[in-house]
């Protein structure tokens, strides 16, 4: 059975930073792709940051230069450093490991950025 359990969120103040941190069980952590995305309130989901099985990174315009997403395969986890962060960045965060046509999300993790 796989699992994706994010960590990390909270409240914290514009400017302040979080590190959110998922831990995946029951799969071939190596060979995914690693997603963060994030659903604010009305909006949809949008991907935040990934990171492939290569360690090749791509972000949303949004957080570029904000934001690092990290790997260890060892640990099986993916972290997602965000600095300077903005109230707009409020939003439920998720964590989704994809490989060709599997796909699974994690329950989130929610992130306030008071102004």
């Amino acid at each position: 059975q796989v699992q994706l359990v994010e960590s990390g969120g909270g409240l914290v103040q514009a400017g302040g930073s979080l590190r959110l941190s998922c831990a995946a069980s029951g799969l071939a952590f190596g060979v995914y792709g690693m997603n963060w995305y994030r659903q604010a309130p009305g909006k949809e989901r949008e991907l935040v940051a990934g990171i492939s099985s290569g360690s090749r990174t791509n972000y949303a315009d949004s957080v570029k230069g904000r934001f690092t997403i990290s790997r260890d395969n060892a640990k099986n986890t993916v972290d997602l450093q965000m600095n300077s962060l903005k109230p707009e960045d409020t939003a439920v965060y998720y964590c989704n490991a994809r490989q060709r046509v599997s796909t699974y999300w994690g329950k989130g993790t929610l992130v306030t950025v008071s102004s």
